[in-house]
């Protein structure tokens, strides 16, 4: 049995209990009623990672039953028809000579 206190959680744990999150969330999300729960329950998380106002259709398309079970099912196969906001590259700062 795995046990948290003697054995940290490798890369390879992460990697597939992360995956199996986000194959679960794109099963659930075209039930009708689950699916708008989940989807306003994580709107939060949705519109800090797509922006403000695609984030905000993203959620309002998800929470719609009919609409949003259609695009559930479509992202299934397609993956996101609304894309994450681009992140800024990170910046590497210039080593001071001495």
């Amino acid at each position: 049995m795995y046990n948290q206190i003697t054995q940290p959680m490798t890369l390879k744990r992460r990697v597939i209990r992360a995956g199996g999150w986000r194959l679960a969330k794109r099963l659930i999300k075209p039930i009708p009623v689950v699916g708008t729960v989940l989807a306003v329950g994580l709107a939060g998380y949705e519109i800090k990672r797509k922006g403000f106002i695609p984030g905000a259709i993203h959620v309002g398309l998800d929470a719609t039953p009919i609409v949003g079970t259609a695009k559930g099912v479509l992202e299934i196969f397609t993956g996101d028809l609304i894309p994450d906001k681009k992140t800024p590259a990170p910046r590497n700062p210039t080593p001071v000579k001495s």
